[in-house]
């Protein structure tokens, strides 16, 4: 096991281990409990980091690009069936401010000068997974990045 294997697990072991049902997130003012289904999407999708980009990617062993990798991870993490361009995928969620962010939830930007060009699973604390083409590889960003807070446009939820 490659030690970069071995810190996925560790971290993923210790989200599990925070999440539950029933679970609260700590600091959370609105003490919005915290989804198994969300935390499987943030644990498969950590497994993913450092995957190749590649612009309409579906599969790790071909490269992801961003629409590609939320369709991957939700199909295989929580047998959800999200398809379809970022844009796409925006429209088949439902709506929620970027104060009921939860793991697993998807957040949306404008990157290309259209509107939901580009999405990421977030996966707490102002952080998300996503496949940028820009230094192809699947990372993780902060929302709070100057790029990204910018260009941020939506959230939206497709489970619980």
């Amino acid at each position: 096991m490659t030690i970069r294997n071995l810190f996925i697990c560790c971290l993923a072991l210790l989200l599990a281990a925070c999440g539950g049902t029933g679970s609260v997130r700590p600091g959370s003012e609105d003490n919005t409990p915290i989804s198994d289904k969300g935390n499987d999407i943030v644990i498969y999708s950590l497994g993913l980091i450092d995957t190749n980009y590649r612009f309409g990617g579906k599969n790790p062993e071909a490269g992801l690009d961003c629409s590609g990798m939320v369709s991957y991870v939700y199909r295989q993490a929580a047998g959800l069936k999200v398809s379809g361009s970022a844009a796409d995928i925006a429209r088949q969620g439902r709506a929620i401010t970027k104060a009921e962010l939860r793991p697993g939830d998807l957040v949306f930007f404008n990157t290309m000068h259209r509107a939901f060009s580009h999405v990421g699973i977030y996966i707490g604390d102002g952080r998300f997974i996503n496949a940028p083409s820009t230094n192809g590889k699947v990372r993780i960003d902060r929302l709070d990045n100057s790029y990204y807070a910018a260009r941020f446009e939506a959230v939206r939820r497709y489970f619980d």
